[in-house]
């Protein structure tokens, strides 16, 4: 079994606000030990479920500039994917082809999810909304989409519970591992490392040992499917101000809807989901 995690941080055990994600924050550093254990944890997870079966773990760090994980506290079973700009960004290196399935960790909800924490799509300063197909969506689903594109399924995923919800509402079957409950966007009840460490692990043991029964029987219990989109695949993304939607309208084939808004049409996952990035790019200038 090769597998990828996909890694964030808004999502990571004990995170409840901005100082605990930037890196200019007083508390960025400390967090990074903790995401960098909860990864651990679900690849200790992993590697349990499959019973010695996997061949390749790929860290790919997609929070920020791509370098939170801390390499030198990493199990040494994984390889990581870090800095920026990749071309596939959170889930980098699914496009190699040799991956078979995927977990996210750390991941958040989707901009305007209540009792959310951190809860943003992309970008926290420009995207006020994003849908895809019609459907509005967040990072999970826009992700998870990338990975089905590419036939990769993705079996588990760690946050608050805001994001566990909103993961099973995008992929059915999926194991959660939730590590706090907001109240607000920036205030949450937070399960200490102690704990979060083992539900990761336990709910990436599971995944996986479902993936591996799965390929030695055919009756075995169903897995998560991957998340395939129908082409063309049309996105539409919201800004917060008309400035933004201005810039963001330069993107070859993007059409503007009104003030904040504009829509673009692609042939598939991986290209909507590279202009995408490009247009947020553009807005954020």
């Amino acid at each position: 079994m090769r597998l990828l995690l996909s890694v964030d941080m808004e999502g990571a055990t004990g995170v409840t606000c901005w100082d605990h994600v930037d890196p200019k924050g007083a508390e960025y550093n400390r967090f990074r030990h903790l995401l960098t254990a909860d990864v651990n944890a679900a690849i200790e997870g992993a590697l349990a479920g499959a019973g010695g079966s996997i061949e390749k773990v790929l860290v790919s760090d997609g929070h920020w500039n791509g370098g939170n994980v801390l390499i030198e506290e990493l199990n040494p079973m994984a390889e990581l994917n870090a800095g920026t700009i990749s071309p596939f960004s959170m889930v980098e290196g699914v496009q190699e082809g040799d991956c078979d399935a995927a977990i996210f960790v750390g991941y958040h909800a989707m901009i305007g999810t209540q009792n959310a924490i951190l809860d943003h799509t992309w970008s926290s300063r420009c995207v006020a909304n994003v849908w895809l197909n019609g459907r509005l969506v967040g990072e999970t689903g826009l992700n998870a989409a990338v990975c089905g594109a590419f036939g990769v399924p993705v079996l588990m995923i760690s946050g608050d519970s805001a994001v566990c919800e909103e993961a099973k509402a995008w992929i059915p079957g999926i194991e959660t591992a939730v590590v706090k409950w907001a109240h607000g966007r920036t205030a949450a009840r937070c399960l200490p490392p102690s704990k979060t460490g083992a539900l990761i692990k336990s709910a990436a043991e599971r995944a996986v040992r479902r993936w591996v029964a799965s390929q030695e029987a055919p009756a075995a219990p169903s897995l998560p499917a991957p998340l395939r989109v129908t082409a063309p695949v049309q996105i539409r993304v919201q800004f917060a101000f008309s400035q933004m939607a201005d810039s963001a309208a330069l993107l070859p084939g993007a059409r503007r809807v009104d003030g904040r808004l504009i829509e673009f049409e692609s042939p598939d996952m991986p290209t909507a989901y590279r202009s995408f990035r490009a247009a947020v790019s553009l807005a954020n200038v």
